[in-house]
């Protein structure tokens, strides 16, 4: 895939970083070169030796492509507050454009819990296909290095350096009149995603709030939740508490949805999404999560529903007739918390002991240690201060003709689909917005 191209070649727009941001970028500016009759010369520069990478491990594999929240406001409402600065990007590209963009390509998505959405093919390459496809116009340059940025003057970049990898070890500069950076955070570093955009913008006068994981799995010192590995739950409940006391209100301290055991502890989108609360929790205290595995059911209706059970059910072993209410994987654990023999016949189980395994159901407490890795984590949050981007066009308020875009930003969202979504949203308005700088600077 890669080309070499002569570096006395100044080019129009150069892209640095071949992921999801970057490669809409570059698409999206070929694409409305083509639409307007610009002759634009477009480098993509990608350090792996193909593009996409951490994009093919996204969603286990199957990409969760973006979510289908239509409502902006109520879309940027999970970005905290950030979102106050992505208004006018979202309302260039949004989520319906997101959709529109794929299904036109010809890739179909379907919609699953969370209005997460997903390619109907469940892999991450037919997303992938489709970016690369896009770049049609753009020349592309992999296992190439680029190394830092070279001022032609304090307020424009001139030029990158970069070092060849593999065969081609040639160090060169590659000179442009527009830069586009969608380097990435520092998750999954084996991808290619180690940060060292933010060393750059760092050197230039930006200021980069220090990177940590954001959406990151955890580990737990119970024993019976490794037992439980390869395992989800589909819609659990958590709440959160330190030193026994309920933290935040609402939807900080309480978590719906989807769980999964592993080896070291849970991972999930519930988890995920709690795990930027419970890492900074642990500094201060005993972190518990209560684990609630029938959330739909109050105290009062999981009791009326047990004792339903055992009638209709009352020669019925416990141990058999529980799997009406819980998973099969489950009722070993509840079993040894619950100190009910598991061959006692339905009808034996006392009022005190369907009444303590009321409580057991809602309220499982489970005892995070820590927080994987950076390498574990799914983004990382950090980057770019906010108030240093036009997020009108994604230009450096600093140096106009260098765009920013994807996990450079210091933006924090949830699991679900909503960081992609920033990575197509900010890319494609960096694209769009990089060849009208270029043929009004041109013309």
């Amino acid at each position: 895939m890669a080309k070499n191209e002569s570096s006395d070649i100044v080019w129009d727009i150069v892209v640095i970083g071949g992921g999801p941001a970057g490669m809409m970028a570059a698409g999206r500016a070929a694409e409305r070169a083509l639409e307007e009759g610009h002759d634009i010369k477009i480098l993509l520069l990608e350090k792996n030796d193909s593009f996409g990478k951490k994009l093919l491990i996204t969603g286990g594999g199957r990409c969760n492509v973006t979510n289908a929240e239509l409502d902006d406001r109520a879309l940027l409402s999970k970005f905290k507050d950030a979102g106050k600065f992505l208004f006018s990007a979202f309302s260039q590209y949004s989520v319906k454009d997101t959709l529109e963009f794929f299904h036109s390509h010809g890739m179909p998505t379907k919609v699953e819990a969370g209005k997460r959405v997903f390619p109907v093919s469940d892999s991450a390459k037919s997303v992938r296909d489709v970016l690369v496809k896009y770049l049609k116009g753009v020349i592309v340059r992999s296992n190439v290095e680029v190394t830092g940025f070279v001022q032609s003057t304090p307020s424009k970049i001139g030029a990158v350096k970069i070092k060849g990898k593999g065969k081609d070890k040639a160090n060169e500069t590659i000179r442009g009149k527009s830069f586009i950076l969608a380097t990435g955070g520092t998750s999954h570093p084996e991808t290619g995603s180690t940060g060292d955009g933010f060393k750059w913008l760092a050197k230039i006068g930006h200021t980069i709030i220090e990177p940590s994981a954001a959406l990151v799995p955890i580990k737990v010192s119970d024993a019976w939740v490794k037992k439980l590995s390869g395992i989800s739950l589909p819609n659990a409940k958590l709440t959160l508490f330190l030193d026994r006391v309920k933290q935040g209100v609402g939807k900080k301290s309480v978590r719906k949805g989807k769980i999964l055991f592993t080896h070291f502890g849970l991972s999930g989108p519930a988890i995920l999404n709690m795990s930027s609360d419970i890492g900074e929790l642990l500094k201060y205290g005993e972190v518990v999560l209560s684990l609630d595995l029938l959330p739909d059911h109050d105290y009062s209706t999981l009791n009326e529903a047990l004792q339903k059970l055992f009638t209709e059910q009352s020669n019925k072993k416990f141990k058999n007739a529980i799997t009406g209410l819980i998973p099969s994987a489950f009722v070993p654990i509840i079993l040894e918390r619950s100190g009910i023999d598991g061959n006692t016949q339905c009808n034996s189980v006392t009022r005190l002991q369907r009444l303590a395994l009321v409580k057991l159901l809602k309220d499982i407490h489970i005892h995070p240690t820590g927080l994987l890795g950076a390498d574990k984590a799914i983004v990382t949050s950090g980057g770019v201060k906010l108030e240093e981007v036009d997020f009108r066009t994604m230009q450096s308020r600093l140096i106009p003709n260098l765009y920013l875009v994807g996990d450079v930003l210091d933006i924090d969202r949830p699991s679900g689909g909503y960081s992609l979504q920033l990575c197509w949203t900010t890319g494609w308005v960096a694209g769009n917005a990089a060849i009208g700088d270029t043929s009004t600077n041109s013309s």
